[in-house]
């Protein structure tokens, strides 16, 4: 399922949480991983405003924490677990942007790897 752009990003997280650990904002985190992303000439988004569709009727207000080379949605926690919700968020997202893949990262995790997931459809 892995792909060269995903596990791109999922360094740059990785070296993110390996200097920052857990138990900081969100907002912290994203920061730094977009800090990162430069650093590794990773073309993205920060709070990309998307729209959803209710019929016929654009609405707008939603935001993608993350949208990396228009192709990847990137969702940013930091909990102590991830919680089913936001799976649907991501995935409500991707049906949103009409996009394919997505990565959910909970900096919240001790280890980062524990607290990533792949979306693809």
């Amino acid at each position: 399922m892995g792909d060269n752009l995903t596990e791109q990003i999922i360094a740059a997280a990785i070296e993110v949480h390996k200097i920052l650990g857990p138990g900081l904002l969100e907002s912290i985190y994203e920061e730094a991983l977009c800090h990162e992303l430069g650093l590794r000439r990773i073309p993205h988004e920060r709070q990309k405003e998307i729209s959803v569709i209710y019929k016929d009727v654009r609405i707008k207000g939603q935001r993608l924490d993350l949208l990396i080379h228009g192709e990847v949605v990137i969702e940013i926690k930091s909990v102590r677990r991830l919680e089913d919700v936001f799976s649907s968020q991501v995935l409500s997202y991707l049906k949103s942007t009409g996009l394919k893949r997505a990565l959910l990262l909970n900096f919240g995790e001790s280890r980062l790897v524990d607290g990533i997931k792949r979306f693809s459809l």
